[in-house]
């Protein structure tokens, strides 16, 4: 076997760890006579492809915080739900997101809302993009804090950044007035611009007296409505099907 140990230790310095690691294999398996000089190149590069997409997809989903581990493959379809399987699939292509749509999730306590929002989520990372999944307290109370020291319009920006935005519990309680001028910030910079998933207990006509002053309102539920997909979840919590199901 020739001496590849020259290569390898330039490969590590480049940090071409994937080009690396298959090319050690091969030779060490003694796989490169069944290789023709193309289709080792071609395996090589494959092998550092799949190396750094796999530590990309770690990094955004690190970011990401999504609240569960969440796949579309496991969404449960049954007809009392009311869940379109048809419009999950043409959403786990992601489409929507490079066509900066929203989607508003909407649903009783337990129907499943979060999980079917992570699994969108976690799609969206496997297609790269930047996603970030946060609570609607948690989001204004950080940006409250922000606007005390100063890094409001840097958290605001670092939030447009963001192909995906995941705001769940929203609605939850009458939002004031520091909260409901946040909400248009953020809402004002992603509209047509960056994608963003709005879960809710309450049935979206129900937003707008709960956002409060009419005229922020109508603008917040102007940006939101127009353009974007619905998803109304039924039937009872899943988590006490779960639970039966396991007695």
């Amino acid at each position: 076997m020739m001496n590849i140990n020259a290569t390898l230790e330039k490969l590590k310095q480049m940090k071409l760890s994937g080009f690396e690691q298959a090319y050690r294999q091969v030779y060490e398996n003694g796989q490169q006579e069944g290789f023709t000089t193309d289709q080792l190149i071609a395996h090589l590069i494959d092998a550092e492809y799949d190396e750094r997409y796999n530590k990309k997809l770690a990094r955004l989903l690190k970011t990401a915080r999504l609240n569960q581990q969440a796949n579309l493959s496991e969404i449960d379809y049954k007809p009392e739900r009311n869940l379109d399987k048809n419009l999950l699939l043409r959403l786990q292509t992601c489409d929507w997101i490079y066509k900066k749509r929203d989607i508003l999730l909407t649903g009783p306590t337990g129907a499943g809302k979060s999980f079917i929002a992570c699994a969108l989520g976690f799609q969206a990372c496997v297609n790269e993009y930047k996603t970030l999944y946060v609570t609607a307290n948690k989001l204004f109370d950080r940006f409250i804090y922000a606007k005390a020291d100063g890094t409001y319009l840097k958290e605001l920006s670092k939030i447009e950044k963001m192909d995906l935005l995941i705001l769940d519990d929203f609605c939850l309680k009458p939002i004031d007035a520091r909260s409901r001028s946040i909400l248009l910030d953020i809402i004002d910079d992603r509209h047509v611009k960056k994608s963003t998933i709005i879960i809710s207990q309450l049935p979206v006509n129900k937003w707008h007296e709960i956002i409060g002053e009419p005229t922020i309102a109508d603008a917040i539920m102007d940006r939101l409505v127009n353009g974007s997909y619905r998803i109304d979840l039924k039937g009872e919590s899943m988590r006490k099907i779960l639970n039966n199901n396991d007695k």
